[in-house]
């Protein structure tokens, strides 16, 4: 979690309040991080975040009688200066876009390790948007079938429509391969032997090179590069 001299305000909204509990110790275990109020339902979280104006909610998916794909849309639409996190259990890439579309920065599994919803936390602190790694894979795989167009060589187009060759480093290609077989920040680390925040930083380098705005772009690259077997 990157330091910040400013107070991160969030707000959880689950209907399980274990979960809200786990959370909250975790999140607040986190430098410059408050949660400073709890919903256990969509109304709440809408009326909640009005009140409150957090900097973020992660909203739960499944909750009565207002789901999060609703509660998400109308928290963007009252305090647009809020963003959005969905946590959840349901690992559906359709369950994914409709949270995108509804205004969502990022979709977070609850099967997930605590650093994945903490690297989540992070890049929607920076404006980024964060898709679980593992169901970014398959929404990148997805894309690749749907569109019809096979695997293969590519590098990002230039302003001119031309390709345009974008070199990344031995370890960049590293990180990037493990990144794409679905190894988390920490797991990418202890195999390369380097610190969790080294890999953070080549991760987020990559990104801002290949100029990918999500996760998910990142992984379609290392897919079309073949630095992945599908």
């Amino acid at each position: 979690m990157m330091p910040s001299t400013e107070t991160y305000r969030i707000l959880l909204a689950d209907d399980h309040a274990v979960v809200r509990r786990g959370v909250r110790a975790l999140l607040e275990s986190q430098p410059g991080i408050v949660v400073c109020a709890e919903a256990s339902d969509g109304y709440q979280a809408v009326e909640l975040s009005k009140k409150q104006k957090p900097n973020l909610v992660i909203l739960d998916l499944t909750m009565a009688p207002m789901d999060g794909l609703e509660a998400s849309a109308m928290i963007r639409l009252e305090c647009p200066e809020t963003q959005v996190l969905i946590f959840t259990m349901h690992f559906s890439e359709e369950m994914a876009r409709k949270a995108l579309v509804s205004g969502s920065l990022g979709y977070v599994l609850k099967s997930d390790p605590d650093e994945e919803l903490l690297a989540a936390v992070d890049e929607i602190r920076h404006l980024r948007t964060f898709v679980s790694p593992r169901l970014a894979i398959s929404m990148a795989q997805s894309y690749i079938c749907e569109s019809g167009n096979a695997v293969r060589t590519v590098s990002p187009p230039n302003a001119d429509g031309g390709a345009a060759v974008v070199p990344l480093t031995g370890r960049q290609i590293d990180v990037l391969r493990l990144l794409a077989l679905g190894k988390t920040n920490k797991e990418v680390a202890y195999q390369l032997g380097i610190s969790t925040r080294t890999a953070e930083v080549h991760r987020n380098h990559m990104m801002q090179k290949l100029n990918c705005k999500s996760f998910c772009d990142l992984l379609l690259f290392a897919i079309r590069q073949k630095l992945v077997e599908l």
